[in-house]
């Protein structure tokens, strides 16, 4: 049997029409097929691979690990040098109230693990959400996920939640003495590619400090220079009680973390011990990739990549049936007339090499998230193709 034929009989599907490329290597900016075909990935892995595929200091990083140690005991009861280097350095970076750091596997656990830490902190059980947030699948995450599509088929969730208008001051009153945590992205990634505004932003964590309520904030999509600071918390000014982090942060490998500070986490450690674990969270590989993905990007202006990118995207993408192009950084989505022409443009562009982010749940914004690491003339070229074929299409 064919792996094409085992992936379609055997591997569970999330939709009737798998994008199906049959991937044989990757490197940098690109994705090779088995048919040798070269494809531009414009969506680095949805935001994860910021340093393209397979970069060498990351590579050397897990094979160095790999020759080491894999999994050896479960999270928080062996000292691993993997884990303590890593949390070291990235708590440097970091406001000195978030020193300490939980790692999980994927962003969805960090929720997860968020959403827990603030209920037992606290001893509250109210959330406050926004709508068209994206937090994860599982069933805590989606719980405070502000979008019913992805709900309904499983409700009942956890009760309590309360959903508000994203950048709306209308309702932040809902914030109250009975809510645990304020869960919420500084730029919604799948409702849209929304910014916060600065101001509102500020407001919440003004109106969390008044009540009492935890602030946690999904920088899973943002972080790691994609917005073009280390973290969006660094663009607006504020520290949350918990960040979430995952995606960019293990360079290709499966990592996720939240972040908080000693005294909230005293939590997890008390009636009873051990009232938070994970078997694989911390994986040594991962957090040798993370540590050594870290490093890279600190080593170079990795920010001003970001930068750049956006700065060329909103210069090349002119044609007229594109409603819009926004974002920050390098987490940009280029709204296109109507769902008709996106798909038309995703499929011609896949045609020609290029890899754009789209779904039927946001069927006019094609999301634009190339690696930090792609060079201006790959971004030039790829970027007028884009164009030619909403014109073409259009």
């Amino acid at each position: 049997m064919s792996h094409k034929e085992s992936f379609y009989d055997h591997l569970a599907q999330t939709s009737e029409a798998p994008m199906g490329l049959e991937v044989e290597r990757a490197e940098g900016p690109y994705i090779y097929t088995s048919n040798d075909k070269q494809y531009v990935d414009f969506i680095s892995g949805i935001a994860v691979s910021s340093l393209g595929h397979r970069h060498p200091k990351v590579v050397k990083a897990i094979k160095k690990q790999v020759d080491r140690h894999l999994h050896v005991m479960v999270y928080g009861e062996f000292i691993q040098e993997p884990q303590s280097a890593y949390a070291d350095l990235l708590t440097s970076q970091l406001p000195d109230q978030l020193e300490r750091v939980y790692f999980v596997n994927s962003g969805t656990e960090a929720n997860e693990g968020a959403l827990k830490l603030a209920k037992k902190h606290t001893g509250r059980h109210k959330f406050v959400a926004f709508n068209h947030g994206y937090h994860g699948d599982t069933q805590g995450s989606l719980s405070v996920t502000g979008r019913d599509v992805y709900r309904d088929p499983y409700l009942p969730l956890l009760p309590d939640v309360h959903f508000l208008d994203f950048n709306s001051h209308d309702g932040l009153s809902t914030i109250d003495e009975e809510t645990a945590a304020v869960i919420m992205e500084p730029i919604q990634g799948e409702g849209g590619i929304i910014p916060a505004q600065k101001e509102w932003l500020q407001a919440v964590r003004n109106r969390c400090d008044e009540v009492g309520a935890l602030l946690i904030l999904d920088e899973i999509q943002t972080g790691f220079f994609r917005t073009g600071s280390l973290f969006a918390l660094h663009r607006y000014g504020i520290t949350p009680d918990i960040l979430c982090l995952a995606k960019a942060m293990g360079g290709g490998m499966p990592m996720g973390a939240f972040v908080s500070s000693s005294k909230i986490f005293e939590s997890f450690m008390f009636d009873p011990p051990l009232n938070h674990v994970t078997t694989f969270g911390g994986h040594p590989v991962s957090c040798a990739a993370a540590h050594a993905t870290l490093k890279e990007l600190l080593s170079d202006d990795y920010g001003k990549r970001a930068k750049k990118i956006e700065s060329i995207v909103r210069e090349e993408l002119t044609a007229e049936a594109i409603v819009e192009v926004r974002g920050v950084g390098a987490m940009l989505g280029m709204e296109l007339r109507d769902k008709e022409l996106t798909q038309k443009v995703v499929e011609a562009c896949l045609s020609e090499g290029i890899i754009l982010g789209w779904t039927l749940h946001s069927n006019t914004l094609v999301r634009l998230a190339p690696p930090l690491i792609i060079e201006e003339e790959l971004l030039h070229s790829s970027l007028q193709t884009i164009n030619q074929k909403v014109e073409i299409h259009s």
